[in-house]
């Protein structure tokens, strides 16, 4: 497994070579699919074999990952049910990883095991190996595999394929018309999220070039699903894409048990409605063209998938002794407002009328960072009627912890070193929240690790109280940063 991960590292792009994409402004090219299809074949597969995967395929702004944890969730409630053909192998392929890179490939709602991530990676490796020697050039060159990304999505395509897997739920990398995982010819259903502006460099800078990105999953005679409470410039776009490509466009509306409570969510949030709601829809389509009855009994199925699933490190809560950690990622400015939303609605449960202290760790080591910042701060500012949000922020970078690092799955070469030996972001960060939020007292470290000693520790010097009074810590930014953190729980839980 260890062999495996380093080698894989080897294939992340460096900080230089994504900055300067990035500052070009070059955007997602045509070249994008016909190059991943030549991949595709040097491990055996022409595109047309993948539409043995049922796949399910979904892009988006926001909550694609929630969608697709919640679409995973409820078709695994049906495996070894009667439909005219049963499930029992249910594919769930996402990004980014949090703690493990074998979280991003999953079956059955479980990471690979180390042996299977292992088995299937060098397959796959030693695949392009072999056919680099056929074309007469050297296996270890650059150019000779595709980039990380391109990689583990060649590699979730051959470990379901060998795993046979009924269906697999696929989620985008970036964008979709030129997402490598946009090979798949004729998927069963897709699915298109909650849209806005993000990887503006890549895909543009307005809903409708966005729409256009992501509606390049919809293809002829596949249903394509997307939330009614998209842009009005996204569903035009969305509409004379779907025309083009003769795929039926249909408008989802929150599910009626969603709406009013009845059905409990696995994944806390108002906005994870929209999501569950979603995927109920894609999940019911998908049933149907399988010869699922829709009965009362599919309804508990797919009840109990929505309140079961889970999905770390997005809008949960846990709890120490006298610390409640409450952790959502937020990278774009549209996810950190919901990130401060559900914040907000977790702190409404607080029991005291005295406020209690509360923590901000936070970073973004590669996007503007105080701007982030900044509007966590003024929807905190406005859900709180005006209060302060915080009495204490910390920032630090994603660096893991203070001897050791990383593990290697966490490591990432596309941040500038210099920047974080020289803790330029955060320091930025610490600047600009002092301007906002004078009251708080604001830190900066190097590592998550000191971060969360430096909560720990003020928690512990202050009396224990009940649920709801305690210190309250919300970890939000980069999922880099939420991986790392988990990482700092779990590995302290389990010495």
């Amino acid at each position: 497994m260890e062999d495996a991960i380093a080698s894989l590292n080897t294939l992340q792009s460096n900080f230089a070579i994504v900055d300067a994409i990035r500052k070009s402004g070059r955007k997602m090219n045509d070249q994008a699919i016909p190059e991943m299809i030549g991949w595709c074949r040097k491990i055996g597969y022409e595109p047309s074999d993948l539409n043995a995967l049922n796949a399910i395929h979904i892009a988006g702004t926001k909550g694609k990952g929630s969608t697709a944890a919640f679409t995973s969730s409820i078709l695994t409630q049906f495996i070894d049910d009667k439909g005219s053909s049963s499930l029992s192998k249910v594919g769930l392929y996402t990004s980014p990883h949090l703690r493990f890179v074998r979280e991003r490939i999953q079956i059955n709602g479980r990471p690979l095991s180390e042996k299977q991530f292992a088995r299937y990676f060098f397959e796959v490796w030693d695949r392009l190996e072999q056919a680099a020697n056929v074309a007469g050039e050297d296996p270890k060159a650059p150019g000779t595999k595709p980039v990380y990304f391109r990689f583990l999505t060649l590699m979730a395509f051959h470990t379901y394929m060998s795993e046979k897997v009924d269906t697999a739920v696929i989620e985008c990398g970036i964008g979709g018309a030129y997402d490598s995982t946009n090979i798949i010819e004729t998927p069963a259903v897709t699915g298109i999220t909650s849209l806005g502006i993000d990887h503006a460099a890549i895909l543009g800078s307005t809903i409708g070039e966005i729409a256009w990105h992501k509606s390049g999953i919809m293809k002829s005679g596949t249903k394509c699903l997307t939330p009614s409470g998209q842009p009005e410039d996204a569903k035009n776009v969305m509409a004379q894409v779907a025309q083009e490509k003769g795929s039926a466009l249909e408008y989802v509306d929150i599910d009626p048990a969603i709406a009013n409570g009845d059905t409990k969510l696995g994944l806390q949030a108002d906005f994870q409605k929209t999501n569950a709601s979603l995927a109920v829809a894609i999940a019911k389509q998908f049933l149907e063209q399988h010869g699922y009855a829709a009965n009362d009994e599919s309804e508990q199925k797919i009840r109990r998938g929505l309140e079961t699933v889970r999905w770390p490190g997005r809008c949960e809560t846990r709890h120490e002794p006298g610390l409640r950690w409450c952790i959502d990622g937020g990278h774009t400015l549209e996810s950190i407002e919901l990130a401060g939303k559900w914040f907000a609605s977790q702190l409404a449960t607080t029991k005291t009328s005295s406020p209690e202290p509360r923590f901000l760790i936070f970073n973004q080591q590669t996007r503007d960072a105080a701007s982030l910042a900044t509007a966590l701060f003024n929807t905190l500012s406005t859900a709180l009627h005006g209060s302060h949000p915080f009495t204490h922020a910390i920032f630090c970078t994603n660096t893991t912890f203070k001897e050791t690092g990383f593990r290697p799955d966490l490591v990432s070469v596309n941040a500038n070193t210099s920047d974080v030996e020289a803790l330029k972001v955060q320091k930025t960060l610490a600047e600009t929240w002092r301007k906002i939020d004078p009251p708080a007292q604001v830190e900066v470290v190097r590592t998550i690790e000191e971060a969360v000693s430096f909560v720990r520790e003020f928690a512990s010097q202050k009396p224990k109280k009940g649920e709801g009074e305690e210190v309250t810590a919300l970890v939000t930014g980069s999922l880099h940063l939420v991986g790392g953190f988990l990482e700092v729980l779990e590995s302290a839980d389990s010495e």
